[in-house]
Formats: structure tokens, C-alpha cells, sequence
């Protein structure tokens, strides 16, 4: 059979600057053999049977090219691919998606599969992105799905994060939930980041930038995959995937995966499962159908309290804190006095994890879609008091419409589902604070077992602390419809509607009572008996309370493109409503008359009590401009404003239901000028900008007192900070075996001025509780001005060098600095003027200055056995293990070291340090 078959090879480039495109798709059109271009931009596909076939190149962001090709027996032919990047409104799942490309005028940055499967290594996916200008991300407390990521100085709230073309920030609050996505990497076809406004035409507005995630198309050849990947600290992972290719207008993919893991951090295990599952099916030339489903249901072990540094490494401890802090010595021991305070418990500590003794045998309550009532814990040795459970399956249908050669339609329906939550501990739980404030689970199941409390039962052990669930289930379905009308070769428009509803609902609810039989819960106004009020596994206390989000928007873009003028401008209005309701709290109060006098308490006969806050309007105006001095040198800027309603917290007290009436938009201008430059004959391409945003009229809420004595909030808006910068990257390929890159921002991320607020509130100035209060004036004032903005490096480069030596080997070195990197902190709490001595505003701790350096290999091993392909890869993370800070937060309330006072230095912080050295490899089977 070898006989009748022949080799089809070759390489895909870029047609405008000869840039490998790793990662494309190469197929054998109508036949089951195709294959994909690595880093170096070569393919090759085997075994094809002799004869003459059209052979089809495509990669996301690129028009798809074909070639016709005769194979014949025991030869190789080579079939050479130079890509064009398609216009801003592409096709397909990239319109849905709105990827910019080579003549958008934003700034941005791609990354595929080659090179994710090459640096990724079964991380979260935002830490594949640590290589782009201005992107910081990290593993946070180290477990699984616990990365976040900020773009441009703005955390994840104020970027937006897209799967397939529909947002995934959570619709009250715009956070984004990583674990949730936990296995999705192994299905991303590629990942572009926009950075800034971007071009994205969706009424949702983004201020530091846009991800989009693309997961593989269901049109690939046909093909398995099986991989297996082992690491540091028991990671397993085993990937099987397949594609059936095209049959006769249906293709169907697919992907489960499986992993394991005890974590670096103490009890920061993972054991999860996710899957992906994506059908296209051509109707006629006219209509197709694409159908996406992916999720994660996962439960890992969390380490959600960060330490003072002392508390890992007190050596390090020792390098970054201050020597008159190291002296303090009060009691004349010989012991620093911050290092008997903060006892060394190592890197690897974790305060949310202890041990239990095995003769526990409590049961547990958690559920994820599904009964999980009287279930045994994850480990016989231990308790976490903080574990994640979550499973959010996100289910897309999606239309694709040619009404006429000028005239498309593309729609998405979607569902986005969710079930699950964290856990904790609820009432008084015995805490050792001698050894680093951990959970003592045996003194706290003694405690409660055998408590009884006769009021409840004569027979049953009353619990004084328990773990709870805190749980957010949730529905959301949405509708995203874009109309693309060519009106000229040089004018193309979209406009389109964005249509989401959301159900949330929050609870506690009882996980395990710890050696007792029931907890006490008061505080629900419709318990009337003392029966309703004792909690028994899975009842739900402390709070239970649905919200409701409904979110419509508009969308109009326009792009003009004439020979070397590119150009585009969106506009976006949106409107959102929110209700909530509390189950918890009765709507209406009755009289009570006893002994003559009158009160007046809770009706339990009437309804929960119900908040609605709704129209609450945003909208956005952006657009910019490229222009082509040569093929080879362009220039853009863009410009853009964004008025952004309020996120659900601010709108709604979700304490008491309370409506924020004064509530008021943040604001955002930006803009921004660039550079688009490649030379050399594809051996050199670059990249740089420069970008000013401003963030004006950022809230807060505080509280006061109603003239009745009843507590309030009221919302003080008048916050501006200004994020500017210079990003650059620039790309270099000498020789085919040699391609060197490097990345660079420096960021100037601050607070522009003071902020005073007056407002009135009522105090009893007898108090003596005599229901008499007088008005008064009070005044907010926040001391901000010129204080840097924290939780991210404001200087920070990459350098890469990826080596070829031989076809299907890639070797890859990364080392990323970072510097200038303040700790978090409120700007809210800044209520006192500090300054240090020559009259300068005393800013939050910075973090030292780091370097980490990253290693990565793959190879194609050289044999093919009836078919099956062999790769296999390696990663060392952190390579020359430096102990370094990767997140901090300033003035620590709990951990700061007060023995000098609270002065924004190093012992005053809490932080997480960077996991030391690890590993993670593996080998993948293609057939």
C-alpha cells in the first residue's frame, strides 16, 4: 500500500510579511488526511493515496488559499501557502467573535495553538498571554482556575472576555471566573487580545482591552488525538479528542479531558473534568449551522488568604524588609520581634487547609447539577475551609445567513448555565492563631458534639461553627444577531443587537456541621418556630437572595477601506435593569401591642422583600484610522469614549435591598497612535504605541443615617485616575532555524487629584438612643492625588528565542521582568494625608523587582505507525527558581506588622509569592 500513496508538504506564511503562520489548517478537501503548520510554519501530511486533489490552507484572521496537487506513488510534493489577513469583518465564527487584523487600528496581539500548546503547559489560559505588552496574569493563590489577569493596569472587571464570540464576565460584578474555563486551552484555537477600546462592535464596553478566545472549528480534517501530561506535585492530565472532518456538510469535534493534582500549596488539590463539543453542518450554499458546547465541572482546594512574607521565607523576609524593622527586638530574645509574630511555615503554606483526625466521620453536603447530599469528604486526613465547586456548561447555536452577495447575517443563541460555589466557615470556629491562624477542626468537632441545647432539642448536639456553601447558581440566556452589509468594495457596515437575561441566585447553605446536628439560624424572618430555625446539611442560612439581570444593546460599525486608508468607527448604546429579591426578609411589618406598648416586626404572612433598579443606560463612541505609508510601514490611531452604567453592587445594596437612585456612570476616554512596521523580507516585523486613558468618576458607597435612625448607603462618585503608556513588540526571524521576539510596556498608571464629597446624615448627639436625631453635615475626602495605581507591573518586558534545529522540533526560552509593581490597595481608605519629608505623597508598597525564565520543547518524533503520530513536549516553569511576589496587597489589616506602625513598607504587606521550580510533560498521540 506504501506503493499507491504519496507525501503532500510545504510551508504557510504570511503574503504581506513572509511571518510563519504556525498553527493553520491544511486539508486534503473531501478526503480524511490533513495536518497542521508548527512554529516554523511547515506541514506535511502523509499517506495520501495517489491522484489529484485540492488542497485548502486556513488560520484564523487569514483568507483560506487552495492549490490543486497530483500525488504520486513513493513521492513528496511540495505545496507552498502565502495567506492574506482578511478585512475586519471576516466570516464566520471570527465575525461573531470581531478579530482585528493587520490593517485594524488597534493594538493587539495574537496567539495560536502552536503556541499555546508550546508555552501553555496545562496552565489557566491568561498565564499563556504573560508575553503581551501591558498583560499581567498570575496563578494567584495557586489553585486550580484562581489565575486572573490585568490588561493596561485594569483587572478583569474592566476587560472583556469573550468565548466564541459571546462575553463570559459575570453579568453582576464583570469579574471572570477561571476555573470555569479549566480545560478550555486544550480546545482554544486561538486567543487574541485587543488592548485598549479595541474594535470589538458589541454594545459591551471593554477599557483595558479584549480576549477573545476561539475554540477549534468543527471543519478540520479528520482525525483522534491522545495525550498524557504528568507534573510537579502529582499533576495528570489525559486529553482524547477527534474530528470526523467534513461529511457531506456535517463535521462534528471534540474533546474530554480528565486531571488530577495535589497543588503546591497546601491542599490546593484538583480533581476536574472538562469537555468540549463542536458540530458545523452546511445546509446550502446559503446556510450554515455551527453548535458549541463546552464546561468544567471541577472541584479544587483554594488558598484565598495571602501571608506576610515572613510567614513563607524568612530569609526573604530578611532581603526585602527594612533593617530597622529586622532590629525591633523588644523583648531582647535575640528574635526579631516581626519574626516571632509571623513564624516561618513555609512556601508551601496554606491557613484555609488542616488536618482532621480520620476517626471524624461527619458528612458533607455540595452539589453541582445534582444531589450531592451526605457525601464523604475529598480527603479523610484533612478539611479545607475554602474549596471551589462549579460547573457553568455554555451551549452556543449559531447561524450563519447569506441573503446576497452584499448581505450576511449572523446570529448566536445561547445558554450559559452554572451550579456551585466556595465554602467557608459560618459561626465561631476554633482558630489556632499561635500557628498561623489555622482551623482546629478536632478542638472545634469536640466542641460540638454532645452540645445540647435544651431550648432546640433534649437529644440532638447543637453546632456553634459549621462549614458552609456559598453558592451562585445561575441561568443566562442570550442573543447576538450582527448584519453585515457590504455597501462597496470600500464601505462594508454591521449593525446588530446584544440581548442577555440572567437568574443569580445566592445562598448559604449548611456543608458540614463539624460533630454537630443542627446549627441555629435566626435571621430568616419567615422561620416562626424554633423547629424553622434549626439547620439541618443543605439548609440554607445567612442569606438567600435572586437577583435578576436584563441587558439589551445596540451596535452599528462601519469600515472603509481605499487603496492605503484603512478606517472604522462603532457606536454602542445599552440599556440594564436589575432586580432582587430577598427571601429572607419579610416586605411589610405588622403592629405588636404587648403590655400597652406598641413595636412593630416582620410580617412573615407577606413577600420577600423586592428591589428594582432599572434603565440604567451606557453607551460607547469609538474609531480610529490606519494608513499605509508602504506595504511594508503603517500608522493608526484610534479614539474612543465610554460612559459604563453601574455593575449590580453599586445599583442594589445586596445587604438590604436598598436602591442607589444617585447612581452615576463611570466615564473613559482614550486614544491612541501606533506603528505597524515589517521589513527585511519578512525577517523583521514590529510594533509600537502609545495609549492615554482616562478613567474618570469612579464610585464608592459609604454609609450614613436616615433621620428616622435607620442606616443608609449613599454612592460618592468623582474618582479619575489616567493610565498612559508605551507598549512595543518586535519580531525577528535571521534564519529559518532562529526566531527572537521581544515585548516591552511602561506604564505611568495614577490618580489625578483629591476627592471631597459633603453629604448630610442624622446623628443622636445625646446618645443616649433617644429616637431624636439632627441633621448635620459630614465630608468624604481621599487623598489620591499622584498615587500610582497597584496590583500591577507598570514596566515589564519579554524576551523569547525559539529554536528549529530539525523539522518537528521547537525549542523555546522566555524570561519576563517586571518592575515598578505597587501593591493593591483602596483608594477609598486613603481618608488621611501622608506625606514623607520632603512633602511627597507616601505611595503603596512596591514589590521587588523580578525575573523568571521559562523553558519549553516539543518534537515530532520521526515515526509513523499505521498512521499514528508521535509528539512529545516538556516545560520547566520558573526554571532558575527565584523566590519573587507576583501579587501583594498594601497595609495589610490582617497581616501588616505593626510593631513600627502601618507605613506602606514591605512587612506591612500581604503577598503570594511565585511557585517555585516545576515541570510538566508529556506526549500526544495523532491518528
Amino acid at each position: 500500500m506504501a506503493f499507491s500513496q504519496g507525501t503532500i508538504k510545504g510551508t504557510v506564511t504570511d503574503a504581506a510579511t513572509g511571518e510563519a503562520l504556525p498553527g493553520a489548517n491544511v486539508i486534503v478537501d473531501g478526503q480524511p488526511y490533513g495536518g497542521a503548520s508548527d512554529l516554523s510554519g511547515a506541514y506535511a501530511i502523509e499517506g495520501v493515496p495517489v491522484g489529484t486533489y485540492t488542497v485548502t490552507a486556513s488560520v484564523i484572521g487569514y483568507e483560506k488559499a487552495s492549490q490543486t496537487v497530483a500525488v504520486a506513488a513513493g513521492l513528496t510534493v511540495t505545496v507552498n501557502f502565502n495567506l492574506s489577513q482578511a478585512a475586519i469583518m471576516g466570516s464566520a465564527l471570527e465575525v461573531l467573535a470581531s478579530r482585528a487584523t493587520r490593517e485594524t487600528p488597534v493594538a493587539f496581539t495574537n496567539v495560536d495553538k502552536s503556541q499555546m500548546s508550546l508555552r501553555l503547559g496545562s496552565r489557566d489560559i491568561p498565564l499563556v498571554l504573560n508575553t503581551t505588552p501591558s498583560v499581567y496574569a498570575t496563578e494567584g493563590g495557586g489553585g486550580a482556575g484562581d489565575a486572573r489577569i490585568n490588561v493596561r493596569g485594569f483587572n478583569q472587571r474592566n476587560v472583556a472576555i469573550m468565548i466564541n464570540g459571546v462575553p463570559v464576565n459575570d453579568m453582576e460584578n464583570g469579574w471572570v471566573y477561571w476555573s470555569n474555563w479549566d480545560g478550555v486551552g486544550d480546545a482554544t484555537s486561538s486567543i487574541q487580545v485587543q488592548r485598549g477600546l479595541s474594535a470589538v462592535n458589541l454594545a459591551t464596553p471593554s477599557v483595558g482591552g479584549t480576549m477573545n478566545i476561539i475554540t477549534d472549528p468543527a471543519a478540520q480534517g479528520k482525525s483522534a488525538m491522545v495525550k498524557k501530561e504528568i507534573g510537579s506535585w502529582g499533576f495528570s492530565k489525559s486529553t482524547v479528542a477527534f474530528s470526523t472532518g467534513n461529511m457531506d456538510g456535517l463535521a462534528i469535534n471534540g474533546a474530554v479531558v480528565r486531571k488530577t493534582g495535589i497543588g503546591f500549596y497546601d491542599a490546593t488539590w484538583t480533581d476536574a473534568w472538562a469537555y468540549y463539543l463542536g458540530a458545523g453542518y452546511a445546509m446550502n450554499s446559503n446556510n450554515r449551522f455551527e453548535f458549541y458546547a463546552v464546561g468544567a465541572p471541577q472541584r479544587h482546594g483554594q488558598n484565598l488568604y495571602k501571608q506576610n512574607v515572613a510567614r513563607y521565607s524568612q530569609q526573604y523576609a530578611k532581603e526585602i524588609f527594612a533593617d530597622s524593622v529586622i532590629a525591633l527586638d523588644a523583648d531582647s530574645n535575640g528574635v526579631s520581634d516581626v519574626f516571632e509574630k509571623y513564624k516561618e511555615l513555609g512556601r508551601a503554606f496554606n491557613q484555609t487547609s488542616h488536618g482532621v483526625s480520620t476517626s471524624y466521620d461527619g458528612l458533607q453536603y455540595w452539589d453541582m447539577y445534582g444531589e450531592q447530599d451526605g457525601i464523604t469528604r475529598y480527603s479523610p486526613t484533612l478539611l479545607n475551609e475554602r474549596e471551589n465547586f462549579y460547573h457553568k456548561p455554555q451551549l452556543n447555536l449559531n447561524w450563519y445567513l447569506n441573503l446576497s452577495d452584499q448581505m450576511r447575517l449572523s446570529t448566536i443563541l445561547y445558554w450559559s448555565g452554572g451550579s456551585g460555589g466556595g465554602t467557608g466557615t459560618y459561626g465561631s470556629v476554633v482558630t489556632n492563631y499561635n500557628e498561623g491562624g489555622y482551623r482546629d477542626w478536632d478542638a472545634e468537632i469536640a466542641q460540638n458534639t454532645g452540645n445540647i441545647d435544651a431550648t432546640y432539642s433534649n437529644s440532638l448536639s447543637r453546632a456553634t461553627g459549621i462549614l458552609r456553601n456559598s453558592r451562585n447558581n445561575q441561568s443566562t440566556i442570550g442573543l447576538i444577531s450582527k448584519l453585515n452589509v457590504d455597501v462597496s468594495n470600500s464601505l462594508k457596515t454591521i449593525v446588530g443587537v446584544d440581548w442577555r437575561t440572567a437568574e443569580i441566585n445566592h445562598y448559604y447553605d449548611v456543608r458540614d456541621l463539624l460533630g454537630g446536628d443542627y446549627y441555629v439560624f435566626t435571621g430568616n424572618e419567615f422561620d416562626t418556630t424554633q423547629a424553622m430555625q434549626m439547620k439541618f446539611l443543605g439548609d440554607k442560612l445567612n442569606y438567600y437572595n435572586t437577583n435578576t439581570v436584563n441587558w439589551l444593546g445596540f451596535f452599528g460599525q462601519a469600515e472603509f477601506k481605499s487603496g492605503p486608508i484603512s478606517a472604522y468607527g462603532t457606536a454602542g448604546y445599552s440599556t440594564t435593569g436589575y432586580t432582587y429579591t430577598d427571601h429572607f426578609k419579610a416586605s411589610e411589618e405588622m403592629m405588636v401591642i404587648v403590655a400597652g406598648d406598641t413595636s412593630y416586626v416582620p410580617d412573615p404572612s407577606s413577600k420577600p422583600l423586592h428591589s428594582e433598579n432599572k434603565g440604567l443606560s451606557g453607551y460607547q463612541i469609538k474609531g480610529g484610522g490606519m494608513y499605509r505609508l508602504t506595504e511594508d510601514l503603517g500608522v493608526f490611531a484610534n479614539l474612543g469614549y465610554i460612559s459604563k452604567a453601574p455593575i449590580f453592587d453599586n445599583a442594589i445594596n445586596d445587604y438590604d435591598g436598598s436602591v442607589n437612585k444617585n447612581v452615576e456612570n463611570e466615564l473613559f476616554n482614550s486614544f491612541e497612535v501606533g506603528l505597524d512596521a515589517s521589513g527585511l523580507g519578512g525577517i523583521v516585523a514590529a510594533k509600537a504605541n502609545y495609549y492615554n486613558t482616562k478613567w474618570l468618576n469612579r464610585s464608592n458607597l459609604i454609609g450614613y443615617t436616615l433621620p428616622d435612625g435607620s442606616d443608609a448607603t449613599l454612592f460618592l462618585a468623582g474618582m479619575d485616575a489616567n493610565h498612559s503608556g508605551i507598549e512595543a513588540e518586535v519580531g525577528l526571524r535571521p534564519i529559518s532555524l532562529l526566531r527572537l521576539d521581544f515585548a516591552a510596556s511602561f506604564g505611568d498608571w495614577k490618580y489625578t487629584k483629591d476627592v471631597t464629597g459633603i453629604y448630610n446624615t442624622w446623628v443622636d448627639t445625646t446618645f443616649l438612643q433617644t429616637g431624636t436625631y439632627i441633621e448635620t453635615q459630614d465630608t468624604a475626602t481621599y487623598y489620591v492625588k499622584d498615587l500610582k495605581v497597584g496590583d500591577s507591573p507598570q514596566t515589564q518586558y519579554s524576551i523569547s528565542a525559539s529554536l528549529y534545529p530539525t523539522q518537528g522540533m521547537s525549542l523555546q526560552a522566555v524570561m519576563r521582568f517586571y518592575a515598578n509593581n505597587y501593591a493593591d490597595w483602596d483608594p477609598f481608605t486613603r481618608t488621611t494625608l501622608e506625606e514623607d519629608a520632603s512633602g511627597n505623597r507616601v505611595q503603596s508598597w512596591m514589590a521587588p523587582d523580578y525575573s523568571v525564565v521559562d523553558l519549553h520543547a516539543s518534537y515530532d518524533l520521526p515515526i509513523n505507525t499505521k498512521g499514528m503520530k508521535f509528539t512529545v513536549f516538556a516545560h520547566v516553569f520558573n526554571a532558575l527558581d527565584n523566590v519573587y511576589v507576583i501579587d501583594a496587597v498594601d497595609n495589610s489589616k490582617y497581616n501588616a506588622f505593626t510593631g513600627d506602625g502601618k507605613n506602606h513598607a514591605a512587612d506591612d504587606a500581604e503577598v503570594y509569592l511565585g511557585q517555585p521550580r516545576h515541570l510538566n510533560m508529556g506526549v500526544t498521540m495523532r491518528f
